[in-house]
């Protein structure tokens, strides 16, 4: 039986519930506690944690009902399911019962196997729905995991996510250098490590900085600061997440086997992200700013961080700036460019 070996605890005063209780239980296969008041049942439940509580109603102090009231009044016991089992049969009495909280009612004097056959059903009860939890848990964190925690959150409590317009964000692109040179000397699993081993540290600083990465594409990597939530300081802290990027991976070539580096390129604006497809979710971002962050990595070069006169005027002198000049942008003509410095 899935319910076999299962805790058990027993609440009666009289001795002799408690043994034939005891052992019909243990010759089912399930391991039962035993206990001879209320007082003493919210102990042991709170300790060991049953899967499922035997509760009689009349016992002297606290009976039965007080009992279940102070159980699911403590989230450590709140979920344990409770069977009662007591001689008091009216309807009101069980009425009484099952709006305190109680599964299910066996009235007394009981029949062993009905009392082993109602046990095992609401054990395997607690089992599937642990695992409907379990499940659902999986899914909170996949979602979570391939989608910013705003907008899981929304889509989980809403079933959807509407598609918004962000008037103020930067955005960030990269891209590493002869790539396809490189990755052509490298087997499939250790081209794969690489760019995890890439990945998993921009993705820890794009979260140290409030940064929130959209998608890699390739080699590229793609981030953005303002959205979903607004960010009064999105380019100073983008700016910032690039700069322990670039960091990052100069320190990393210094003791790593194969080394790579990368140009990076920032642009701010307005921009629109909402939530693309109904099978596999992708949280995209569009628009000019998102075209121009990616012509700006275009036009910077190897370990630098090339950022537009938009972004450069947004960090207000706090990251030293370097101008570059009026560069030709494809399908933009020229635009004002500087080096950022740190």
């Amino acid at each position: 039986m899935a319910d076999e070996g299962s805790l058990v605890l027993i609440v009666d005063d009289i001795e002799e519930n408690l043994k034939v209780l005891g052992d019909t239980l243990t010759q089912a296969g399930f391991h039962p506690l035993q206990a001879k008041s209320g007082e003493r049942a919210l102990q042991i439940a709170a300790k060991a944690h049953p899967d499922l509580i035997l509760l009689d109603i009349k016992m002297p102090g606290m009976d039965g009902f007080e009992t279940i009231k102070r159980l699911k009044a403590d989230p450590v016991t709140a979920d344990i399911p409770v069977i009662f089992i007591s001689a008091l049969n009216q309807i009101e009495d069980k009425v009484q019962g099952f709006r305190s909280g109680a599964v299910d009612y066996v009235s007394k004097p009981f029949q062993k196997e009905e009392v082993v056959a109602r046990v095992g059903t609401h054990l395997r009860l607690r089992q599937a729905l642990r695992s409907v939890e379990r499940e659902r848990e999986k899914s909170d964190q996949l979602l979570e995991s391939i989608l910013p925690a705003g907008i899981a959150t929304e889509l989980k409590e809403t079933g959807k996510s509407e598609p918004r317009s962000f008037p103020d964000v930067s955005v960030l692109f990269t891209d590493l250098v002869d790539f396809t040179r490189i990755s052509a000397t490298l087997t499939p699993r250790e081209l794969i490590g690489e760019l995890n081993d890439l990945v998993g540290a921009f993705d820890a600083i794009m979260r140290s900085h409030g940064c929130e990465r959209i998608k890699t594409i390739g080699d590229a990597y793609f981030a953005v600061s303002g959205m979903p939530e607004p960010n009064a300081d999105h380019a100073l802290d983008l700016c910032r997440a690039a700069l322990a990027m670039r960091d990052w991976l100069t320190d990393r070539n210094t003791r790593a086997p194969v080394r790579w580096t990368m140009r990076l390129g920032i642009h701010s604006g307005e921009a629109v992200a909402g939530i693309v497809g109904t099978r596999r979710y992708i949280y995209d971002v569009f628009g000019d700013t998102v075209n121009m962050a990616s012509r700006m990595e275009s036009a910077s070069e190897p370990m630098r961080v090339n950022i537009s006169a938009v972004t450069a005027g947004l960090l207000a002198g706090r990251l030293a700036c370097v101008p570059r000049g009026s560069i030709e942008v494809k399908g933009a003509g020229p635009m004002e460019m500087f080096w950022l410095e740190g």
